[in-house]
């Protein structure tokens, strides 16, 4: 059995994952930048437009069995029950794996028919071959990283993750640039190469975490010579929470595919050719959506966080902790993306020609930015439906969020007055209602709400730090543009955080918490 040492603490776990976070979103934006300056927009959007397909195929196969194992685990944990343990981690596991092959056949059998009829441009195909290996590849992984995340052990996730971005990095742009010759169809095929290589490597770490200790091989796949019987009320239990999840998850990943294809074919009705539909669309969902994304580094480690930390205080009917917890990742989710939300609505224009030479796209930075806020809070918030029993809830708001996206990108993405803004419009409309909906479910269930005042208060710190970054960068005190742009926002995000301490949002005891920085402090 894993020693206790190993298990850490909700806010401790949160911190590693989020260290792994930032710098996988940092490193991850090397690619960012460098891929589109190698095979261009165009080759870019054949990349993206092969992911719709494959979010949707992953989802089939893992849904939300990992989230069931991380869950399951952390009750079994809590009540010392290391028998349930093995049966869930191998239940999952061969239903995964099952799952896995039975999806790459049907993606290999039917890709011809997929190119003809579904995906909007035919020079995905090589890219879609290639990423076929992926499907039971991050399938086990992440059956290994529920299990060790039901442990409430965060540190195997977390190195799993920046040696599969280091990889894929290293190979994906090499591998562009060496097939460009070849055109840009096979240029896009090598960058997601360089992701089946990346998901290689991160697996072969989690298998050596895992298999290194011989008495957690024991505890985890059991004795062969035990009866199968007991693996059918885990079955149940695990497809009990992970059909509503996987549900859930498919409508998002259905909603994504649909709308990579509903819009090219808007843009197709505008009047704008395939290929330009392409470069616009691996715009958005290559370029500037990574960087709206950026903050979910912090809401992604508090959602893997919340989960086991909060199915183990509800299993024990701790409601006072489930309020603490959620508190918690909610004031950490707003904080910490808020300064994101003005920088990137500020600076648009500087930011997309320092990261990509291409200025004509910072408009649509600017206007997703502002939303960035209901983002970062949707994470937490869906987490705590899912560790809560709830996520049929969380289904039925993400499907109602999922219809209204599409129908606008229909009206408005096909006018050629709005073009890839009716997209993006659809997008910010679909953000918000999902985080509301999340929201007013999370308050009827336990009562909890975040206070009032507590967004007042950013809001009016945003407001201050928004002055302070636009005089700095005004000035231009130094001669290069991308230095005066991190000055500015290395100024405002200071003058941020003090008035954060002034206003007490943060204090004293929550940088306490944080690895390296609670340590000098102390």
């Amino acid at each position: 059995m894993m020693t206790k040492q190993t298990k850490q603490t909700f806010i401790k776990g949160a911190m590693i994952l989020l260290a792994a976070g930032i710098i996988n979103r940092l490193l991850g934006f090397v690619p960012r930048i460098a891929l589109p300056r190698i095979i261009g927009a165009e080759g870019v959007g054949l990349y993206q437009l092969s992911y719709p397909f494959l979010t949707v195929m992953l989802t089939i196969i893992t849904g939300g069995i990992p989230l069931a194992v991380a869950k399951w685990i952390a009750e079994a944990e809590s009540q010392g029950d290391s028998a349930r343990v093995k049966y869930i981690f191998r239940t999952a596991m061969a239903l995964v794996t099952s799952l896995g092959i039975l999806m790459t056949a049907i993606m290999l059998l039917c890709a011809p028919w997929i190119m003809k009829h579904v995906l909007p441009d035919a020079r995905v195909y090589r890219t879609f071959m290639v990423m076929t290996p992926l499907l039971l590849i991050i399938g086990i992984s992440s059956v290994y990283r529920g299990y060790f995340q039901g442990k409430q052990n965060m540190i195997p996730t977390a190195v799993s993750q920046t040696v599969e971005t280091i990889l894929r990095i290293i190979a994906s742009l090499s591998f562009a640039y060496m097939l460009l010759p070849l055109g840009v169809e096979w240029a896009a095929a090598g960058a997601m190469l360089g992701a089946v290589v990346g998901e290689i490597g991160g697996l072969a770490v989690l298998l050596w975490k895992y298999y290194r200790d011989k008495s957690r091989i024991k505890e985890a796949i059991g004795s062969p010579n035990q009866s199968a019987s007991k693996n059918v009320p885990v079955l149940r239990r695990l497809l009990g929470l992970s059909i509503p999840v996987t549900g859930s998850r498919m409508v998002g990943s259905l909603s994504y595919l649909l709308e990579s294809i509903l819009t090219a074919r808007s843009l197709a009705a505008a009047g704008i050719a395939t290929g330009i539909a392409t470069a616009q669309y691996g715009a958005l969902q290559g370029m500037i959506v990574p960087l709206l994304l950026l903050p979910t580094a912090l809401t992604y480690s508090l959602a893997v966080s919340l989960v086991p930390s909060l199915s183990e205080a509800a299993a024990k009917g701790e409601n006072a902790l489930i309020h603490k917890r959620l508190h918690q990742s909610l004031r950490l989710a707003l904080v910490s993306g808020a300064p994101f939300v003005v920088i990137m609505t500020l600076f648009a224009e500087p930011i997309c020609r320092i990261l990509y030479n291409h200025t004509e796209i910072a408009p649509m930075l600017q206007l997703i930015a502002p939303v960035g806020i209901f983002i970062y809070l949707q994470a937490p918030l869906q987490a705590a439906l899912q560790a809560l029993n709830k996520p049929g809830t969380a289904l039925i708001n993400t499907l109602i969020g999922a219809i209204v996206k599409l129908f606008i990108i229909v009206q408005l993405a096909s006018d050629p007055e709005f073009g890839i803004y009716g997209a993006l419009i659809a997008i910010n409309v679909n953000i918000v209602l999902v985080t509301v909906l999340h929201g007013i479910s999370v308050l009827r269930f336990i009562g909890f709400h975040m206070k009032i005042v507590d967004f007042v208060k950013v809001g009016a710190a945003m407001l201050i730090m928004g002055a302070a970054a636009q005089f700095t960068m005004n000035r231009q005190p130094l001669p290069a543009e991308w230095i005066n742009l991190m000055l500015a926002c290395a100024a405002s995000v200071i003058v941020y955080l003090l008035l954060m301490v002034a206003m007490k949002i943060i204090d004293r005891h929550d940088i306490k918490r944080i690895p390296i920085l609670g340590n000098w402090l102390k």
